[in-house]
């Protein structure tokens, strides 16, 4: 992993999925983020939300995701840092190009991510969301192993919060059409979706 001026750290192992423990990933990283909030009570956790993110934009590998999410970004270091000085965000969960999962939010809690945002006619969507930040841009592809982490990480998702079901699985551009366009062209959906056929199943024994 590198930092944000480019230098390289020791690279973290892989962790591709943890069992869900009190709304938290039990074996993956937990940094948590202050930009977070109650969820409003008795609110069902109905809608996963798809997002890509790298900062610098572009470059993959580097702390500043994290340190955005916990709002330590050097906004010094980079031009483009200068617009997320007041920049107060999060996701429940980001994964790294190799796969690796970080946890910032519990999942009972409501993480900064999906902003100004409507789905199927309810509006405020962090209020019954969970957020997934993928590393990447809407230029390039995904890595594998992001597919196969996400996979394995939503199939628990839909396992652990009833409300989840593939057709509530959106991408951040669904909604919040003409303001975002994450993940974007490159995110192949249609290989997601059918890499959740056996979570799915299960998920439905289990309700």
């Amino acid at each position: 992993m590198l930092d944000c001026e480019g230098r390289r750290n020791v690279s973290q192992p892989l962790i591709v999925f943890s069992p869900i423990v009190n709304h938290r990933l039990n074996d993956s990283a937990f940094v948590e983020s202050p930009n977070q909030s109650a969820r409003p009570d008795g609110v069902e956790i109905d809608l996963l939300v798809i997002h890509n993110i790298s900062l610098p934009p572009g470059k993959f590998g580097t702390s500043c995701i994290a340190e955005l999410f916990c709002n330590t970004l050097d906004c010094s270091s980079h031009p483009y840092f200068e617009q997320l000085r007041e920049l107060k965000v999060s996701a429940h969960v980001l994964i790294a190009r190799n796969g690796m999962i970080t946890q910032f939010v519990p999942f009972d809690r409501k993480a900064w991510h999906a902003g100004q945002s409507c789905f199927q006619g309810r509006k405020n969507c962090n209020e019954f969301s969970i957020g997934i930040e993928l590393e990447g841009t809407d230029f390039e592809a995904f890595d594998d192993r992001q597919y196969e982490a996400l996979s394995a990480l939503t199939g628990r998702l839909m396992q652990a919060y009833h409300g989840l079901t593939v057709e509530r699985i959106v991408g951040h551009s669904d909604i919040a059409p003409g303001r975002k366009t994450d993940p974007g062209p490159y995110f192949n959906w249609e290989r997601f979706r059918e890499s959740l056929s056996d979570y799915s199943e299960s998920a439905d024994s289990a309700k």
